[in-house]
């Protein structure tokens, strides 16, 4: 059997994963679950995430990647083996060729961390390609042509915005402020505004049930946490209203960074962008108004790609099939 090229989604929150000919396979949270003593793998992905939070002592929840990159080699190590066994790595024999999405701006230690995780897991060739660039791509958009195309790609860890043109990045940003910042913005609000102290997940639910960064949603929402003052288990009932309060400051950051690229974008191909729009990918797409918001910050149309969450892995598995164009990319 000759090998697959396999085409991963390292993100910070969620690993995806296409393998060339068979689609995307696999789409599970960057989670690890290990013991803390014996260092032994206990759960990887959903089963782990499912622990965040609620583990004993003696178990930890880890998520290896923080802010778009490896912040814990050896455990992304034994998630992407676990994960590339997991779609059928062991019945090739052959060593696959990989191609890893990173943010825009990774450090060159950086990108050595990715490769050697990745050829530690068995990969022949391994390819480093940006975010953005195959956001774009798996968003549908041409970026071949020489016309302006815009895509603001909002992850778990990072936020990269670029401007692309024949095929290559014009201008871009990335910034370290994303899904995990927007959750850890709410918990801060709640434990200031009502000395509750919340999770994770719960404040992960709240982003995605209530949450807007715009005037025109009315919801409420009933959270439990431990309150500070007396320690006990309490409920409370928040808004919609206070939770765009609490994420103003990082939402705000990223309207920032996608104008700062704009700024810096040649006259002709931001004309093509006032046609042809912004494209909203990833899955801090999915927060309710962040279109909108943009629009009116930004001037430009903003649209939401289909499936937000995929595009970067969808992009993967098309610049898989083109895998000899991309050759100069090999890192």
């Amino acid at each position: 059997m000759l090998s697959k090229d396999i085409g991963i989604d390292l993100g910070t929150a969620n690993v995806l994963i296409h393998v060339k000919g068979r689609g995307v396979v696999l789409d599970e949270p960057s989670v690890v679950a290990i013991e803390s003593e014996t260092k032994k793998v206990l759960a990887v992905g959903e089963e782990a995430r499912r622990m965040v939070g609620r583990t004993p002592g003696n178990i930890i929840a880890i998520r290896p990647l923080r802010e778009g990159v490896i912040a814990d080699f050896d455990i992304t190590e034994m998630m992407l083996k676990y994960f590339i066994n997991k779609v059928g790595g062991k019945k090739w024999y052959n060593h696959p060729r990989v191609l890893i999405c990173a943010p825009t701006n990774i450090t060159s230690v950086e990108q050595k961390a990715i490769r050697e995780a990745a050829e530690r897991c068995g990969a022949r060739d391994v390819y480093l390609q940006e975010e953005p660039k195959a956001a774009a791509i798996g968003a549908g958009m041409d970026i071949f042509q020489p016309s302006g195309n815009m895509v603001v790609d909002i992850g778990g860890g990072t936020t990269d915005v670029a401007v692309l043109s024949m095929g290559d990045i014009v201008t871009s940003s990335s910034i370290k402020i994303a899904g995990d910042k927007f959750d850890s913005a709410i918990m801060k609000y709640i434990k200031s505004k009502y000395k509750l102290l919340i999770g994770e997940r719960t404040s992960e639910n709240i982003k995605i049930q209530i949450a807007t960064v715009f005037d025109d949603r009315n919801e409420t929402m009933d959270i439990r946490g431990r309150d500070m003052v007396t320690g006990l288990p309490l409920t409370i009932t928040i808004h919609s209203r206070e939770i765009q309060e609490a994420l103003a400051e990082p939402v705000s950051a990223i309207v920032a960074a996608a104008k700062s690229v704009l700024e810096r974008t040649p006259p002709e191909l931001a004309a093509d962008i006032i046609d042809r729009g912004v494209i909203l990918t990833g899955g801090g797409a999915l927060l309710h108004g962040i279109d909108q918001l943009l629009a009116e910050e930004l001037k430009v149309p903003v649209l939401i790609a289909e499936d937000p969450m995929s595009c970067v892995v969808r992009g993967t598995g098309i610049m898989l099939d083109n895998l000899d164009k991309v050759s100069k990319i090999k890192i």
